[in-house]
């Protein structure tokens, strides 16, 4: 299942940037015993969230699914404000950042990490 980003998706998400800000929504599933890393993990990066201009806006558990197929529920959800993808890239890039990134990993079976952009506001 997919946890981190690969360099495929990293490029696609860099040449579809169309500026601004943008909200990432993370949905995440722990493995057994996962939360407790994840936890840690959350804890160590709040400092290079915070250096890259971001605003953490909602962190919390996913309950009872009202639409969903089989093996389409979460454990947790966040969604993060950045400035910009810039700003998302130059935090994940920090060679510090990345010393905690394990502790994701090992915490999570699978994720979604899908930026999402405000929409246009009408007259």
């Amino acid at each position: 299942m997919a946890v981190d980003p690969q360099g495929n998706d990293i490029e696609r998400f860099l040449q579809e940037d169309p500026g601004g800000p943008l909200v990432m929504m993370n949905l995440v599933k722990f493995k057994e015993g996962g939360r407790a890393s994840f936890a840690e993990y959350a804890n160590a990066v709040m400092p290079f969230m915070l250096k890259a201009g971001a605003q953490p806006l909602y962190a919390g558990d996913c309950s009872t699914p009202l639409v969903a197929e089989p093996g389409q529920t979460w454990d947790a959800v966040m969604l993060v404000r950045y400035p910009s993808r810039a700003a998302f890239m130059q935090m994940v890039s920090d060679p510090e950042y990345q010393r905690f990134n394990h502790l994701r990993t090992a915490a999570l079976h699978e994720a979604v990490m899908q930026a999402t952009l405000p929409w246009a506001a009408s007259p």
